[in-house]
């Protein structure tokens, strides 16, 4: 018989990382340096200090939103209206980040395709098999982390696939000389780039219980359940996290084959780059030579 691992999970928490002042400290050290090294390392697409901004906001960000949900949690987990309103909220936001890392243009909104696509069959699969109580306690969590895959797996599908189709822009447009499609000339430019967007799970996956314990398994041995139990759920999570992240690629891959998700010109995208475009183009042009010039 497998030893009972029972504490209490206020317990178990509290000594695995105490919440008090030296945790907040700590906290501010740790994002100061990411900031730091960031910005000193103009680790941003511009080699400016943006990205270290954006880590500082995200930070911020973050700790006022795990503290709003901390509070909210109880209410939302026992209320009738509360759960579908909470989930909708993630799906809603997931697509806006979703769609602002992709694009910046009004194409957006397409990026709600890939991530419903990819969680809600797999939601609706668990709650008519059992598996997943209608409850909110437990379908929140599990809710969350799916779309936290769909999300990742849509951002760098949809962020590598306008790269290549940018990069080798010739290519797509000797092929439609050759007489393709633009969907297939643009989908064999774009499918190696969106591909990579299923390495992080595979790595997960691949190196579970050996590099990393995941929050899955660490969260259900602090709420007391059985080691073999914990890495049940935690394998299920893993499997479901690939298929959420395998649907959610090759949707994303076909939307932007088909132009569905776009991505602006570069002037477009960058006004002040616009303005140097037009300006040297208007340096450029030739004199006009009139009749009575």
């Amino acid at each position: 018989m497998l030893p009972h691992y029972g504490d209490p999970m206020n317990s178990a928490s509290a000594a695995l990382l105490p919440v008090d002042a030296a945790l907040g400290w700590i906290l501010a050290v740790l994002l100061a340096a990411a900031v730091t090294v960031v910005a000193v390392c103009r680790l941003s697409p511009d080699q400016g200090i943006g990205r270290g901004r954006e880590v500082l906001f995200a930070g911020m960000r973050a700790a006022l939103q795990l503290a709003v949900v901390s509070a909210a949690i109880g209410w939302v987990a026992h209320s009738p209206a509360g759960l579908p309103a909470f989930l909708l909220l993630m799906f809603a936001v997931t697509v806006r980040t979703a769609g602002r890392r992709i694009t910046t243009d009004g194409t957006w909104w397409w990026t709600a395709a890939p991530i419903a696509a990819g969680v809600m069959p797999l939601v609706g699969l668990l709650l008519a098999t059992g598996l997943v109580p209608p409850r909110g306690i437990t379908l929140i969590p599990i809710t969350g982390i799916l779309i936290g895959g769909a999300l990742t797996a849509t951002v760098l599908a949809g962020r590598q696939s306008l790269a290549a189709l940018r990069l080798r822009h010739g290519e797509v447009e000797a092929a439609l000389a050759l007489g393709m499609l633009e969907r297939d000339a643009r989908i064999e430019i774009a499918r190696p780039a969106a591909s990579e967007a299923l390495v992080p799970g595979l790595d997960q996956t691949r190196t579970v219980g050996l590099v990393t314990l995941p929050g899955a398994f660490v969260g259900m041995l602090l709420g007391g359940a059985e080691p073999i139990t914990a890495g049940a759920v935690q394998l299920f999570v893993l499997i479901a996290l690939m298929a959420v992240q395998a649907a959610a690629t090759a949707i994303t891959l076909e939307l932007i084959a088909r132009a569905r998700i776009t991505a602006p010109a570069a002037h477009e995208d960058d006004p002040a780059r616009g303005r140097r475009l037009r300006r040297r183009r208007r340096d450029s042009a030739p004199p006009d030579r009139t009749l009575g010039g």
